[in-house]
């Protein structure tokens, strides 16, 4: 006999995760199924390179997890969630090295940034007064389902029309042309552009200054927290306060879906869970639709525009343990949690156009963790727990020998900066994209983001041209994971989305709310 709950969450990543514990807050009996032996998703933590030494397995710095409002309001230190942020935020290591500094402390970001052009601290300054002032109503329209109504309206509320429009505007800019705009040297660009890299967004590319200026104003915020203990830790609070059903090593091989509407899931070793409310599914939009649902159940135009999904670029990421902390040559970058090394703007700009035309970039662009700057509980005193992660082109797997390669650049680039690095190193581990993925399904060909960033997917365009919300064309199923608008992050908010969204399709009005969602939906499909 099948199991009978509320609702089934697949996949137990921080979107999974967060809508469970919405739906289990509203009362719901929740199951949450998760392929693997453990919980997470891309938050996971383990001994990866050497006993003692903590490494976070993918995303590992969560400064939108820090200021989302969906995570602030599970209230998860309560759950025992700590977080612990480095004496700086960010280094960018300039080719000369030179260094760029983010800091919480806006006269120390203001004064770096103020080095590399005169006026560009004051330029600086008034950056950070206009996320102030935009910051609750901005990260809700964010975050909030598309159209966010009541959120813009509170946006232009604390902004103004012209003030509003004139950002709103600027977000669609290129960082290139967003800096060129505010300041006069460098420096500034530099955070904006490698910030905006954590994306698949280069210098040049249209709406990469929102991402960049949005991480940068949370950088000088709230900072680039990570959880005490290891990126896990975030995942153990989420599961504790949830206090109810996370089996693990139970793979959802498809949702059961019949009159248009879904009806619960079917796991590997063919059991039945039937879902009274809802399904919602924390995967990448292609292995919902194609894989666990079926093109049959769906509309024509629907699969059409799957097959043009497009997903963000691959990943190579490299874990070590050292026996001391970086020499960095740049002092700046010794107390900074997450350093940006691999170029200047220009550099940016090549590493990012060798990537678009499908090359492995010549100088590798590096965003690199030092996990026990920020954390001391990650690896014995006077160590260090490091990693590193570069974008390489789509493509398969790499051998072996190529990722060794790869690997050993990555250290030469370091050393540069670093002499003495490679003699601290007591071990390294290398992920390739294909390694990536199978240590989790959803990173599919090392994509970290489950989907481009570029404008053509996000908003209503996200993950294929629809509504920018969670519904899906099968009734009572819900799109919970990043592919879903408002994209890649650990935020919560995908997840939220749909589990507001399958509350209000089982409410009072619900029948008046799907049929609404019909209609939208045979709009565009």
């Amino acid at each position: 006999m099948g199991d009978e709950v509320d609702a089934v969450v697949i996949g137990s990543g921080p979107n999974g995760l967060v809508a469970a514990n919405l739906l289990a807050d509203a009362g719901w009996d929740v199951l949450v199924l998760e392929a693997a032996d453990v919980p997470g998703g891309a938050v996971r933590t383990a001994e990866l390179v050497a006993p003692g030494f903590r490494a976070d397995l993918f995303s590992a710095f969560y400064p939108l997890g820090a200021a989302s409002p969906v995570i602030a309001g599970l209230g998860l230190e309560r759950h025992g969630l700590v977080w612990r942020r480095a004496p700086e935020v960010l280094a960018h290591v300039l080719p000369d090295d030179r260094c760029v500094l983010l800091s919480t402390d806006p006269d120390r970001t203001a004064a770096s940034v103020e080095a590399f052009g005169v006026g560009d601290g004051q330029a600086w300054h008034a950056e950070v007064a206009l996320w102030q002032r935009a910051r609750a109503a901005l990260l809700e329209s964010l975050l909030r389902p598309f159209p966010p109504v009541r959120a813009g309206a509170r946006l232009v509320g604390a902004l103004g029309t012209a003030e509003a429009l004139r950002l709103v505007r600027s977000f669609t800019q290129s960082v290139r042309a967003y800096g060129a705009d505010r300041f006069s040297g460098v420096g500034a660009p530099l955070l904006l552009a490698g910030n905006a890299m954590h994306t698949d967004l280069g210098p040049e590319q249209a709406g990469g200054a929102a991402f960049g200026w949005l991480l940068s104003m949370l950088g000088q915020d709230v900072g680039y927290p990570v959880p005490e203990g290891g990126a896990g830790a975030l995942t153990d609070a989420l599961v504790r306060r949830l206090g109810r059903r996370v089996e693990c090593g139970r793979e959802v091989t498809g949702v059961v879906v019949a009159g248009g509407r879904a009806l619960g899931v079917r796991d590997a070793s063919g059991g039945l869970v039937r879902a009274r409310r809802a399904v919602l599914a924390d995967v990448p939009a292609p292995t919902l639709y194609l894989r666990l649902v079926g093109a049959d159940h769906l509309p024509a135009r629907l699969v059409h525009d799957l097959a043009r999904f497009a997903w963000d670029d691959a990943t190579i990421k490299v874990d070590w343990a050292l026996s001391r902390p970086i020499p960095w040559l740049a002092p700046q970058a010794r107390l900074a949690g997450t350093v940006h090394l691999g170029g200047d703007l220009d550099g940016l700009s090549a590493s990012a156009n060798e990537l678009e035309r499908g090359l492995v970039p010549t100088t590798p662009f590096l965003i690199m963790g030092q996990m026990t700057t920020a954390d001391p509980s990650r690896s014995p005193a006077g160590t260090e727990s490091v990693w590193a992660y570069t974008h390489v082109p789509r493509g398969g797997r790499w051998p072996a020998d190529r990722l060794r390669r790869h690997a050993d650049v990555i250290e030469d680039l370091v050393e540069r900066h670093a002499p003495g690095f490679r003699d601290a190193v007591l071990g390294r581990v290398v992920q390739g994209p294909g390694d990536l993925e199978d240590a989790n399904p959803s990173l599919v060909g090392g994509s970290i983001n489950q989907g481009t960033a570029a404008v053509h997917q996000q908003l209503v365009f996200r993950p294929v041209p629809g509504l920018g919300r969670a519904d899906t064309p099968v009734d009572r199923l819900f799109l919970a994971g990043s592919s879903a608008h408002p994209g890649g992050g650990v935020h919560g908010a995908a997840g939220a989305n749909a589990a507001r969204a399958a509350l209000a399709r089982a409410g009072l009005a619900g029948d008046a709310y799907r049929l609404l969602v019909d209609l939208a939906h045979r709009a565009v499909y």
